[in-house]
C-alpha cells in the first residue's frame, strides 16, 4: 500500500492562503481604523472588506501608499455617469426608478459589468450613508425621545 503524499502540501497551502486572507483582513481594519486616511477611503475599505471585494488587496495597498483610493479600472466616463445615477438613486426622488433602470441597463451593456458594478456599489454605499445620515440620526433620536418620556412617564 503507498502513502498519498499531495494531502499535507494542499493543506499547508490552504493554510497560507488563510494566513493572507487573515493578514489582509487585518491591513484592512487598520486603514478603517486610521483617522489620518479620508473618510471616503475608509468607508470603501470598509464596504469592500463587508462585501470580501477581490478589489480590497489593491484598495488597501494603495491607501497603505497615500495614493488616492478610488474605483479600480473604470473609464472616468462611465465611473461619471455611474455617480450620477448613485447620486439620483440615493435621493430617493420621483427619478429614482428611471436612473435606477438606466444603471441596470449601463451595467448589462458594460464590457466589464463585475468592475462596473462594484464602482457602483462603492459610490452608491458612501453616497448614500451620507445623505442619510442625519436621517438616521433623527430617526433614532426620535425613537430614543419616545422611549425615554414613555418610560418616565409610567414610573412612580
Amino acid at each position: 500500500m503507498s502513502n498519498h503524499s499531495s494531502a499535507r502540501p494542499h493543506t499547508i497551502k490552504s493554510t497560507n492562503n488563510q494566513t493572507i486572507i487573515d493578514a489582509l483582513k487585518r491591513r484592512a481594519q487598520s486603514v478603517i481604523n486610521d483617522k489620518s486616511v479620508d473618510a471616503e477611503t475608509r468607508a470603501l475599505i470598509r464596504y469592500a472588506l463587508e462585501i470580501n471585494d477581490p478589489s480590497l488587496a489593491e484598495l488597501v495597498r494603495r491607501a497603505d501608499a497615500g495614493e488616492t483610493v478610488d474605483n479600480l479600472d473604470v473609464p472616468l466616463a462611465s465611473l461619471e455617469k455611474i455617480e450620477a445615477l448613485a447620486e439620483i438613486i440615493c435621493r430617493a426622488g420621483n427619478e429614482s426608478t428611471a436612473a435606477l433602470l438606466v444603471l441596470m441597463a449601463t451595467l448589462e451593456n458594460a464590457s466589464e459589468p463585475k468592475t462596473l458594478a462594484h464602482a457602483a456599489k462603492h459610490f452608491a454605499f458612501t453616497r448614500c450613508g451620507e445623505l442619510n445620515l442625519y436621517g438616521m440620526v433623527e430617526a433614532q433620536t426620535a425613537l430614543v425621545e419616545s422611549e425615554l418620556l414613555s418610560a418616565n412617564l409610567l414610573a412612580p
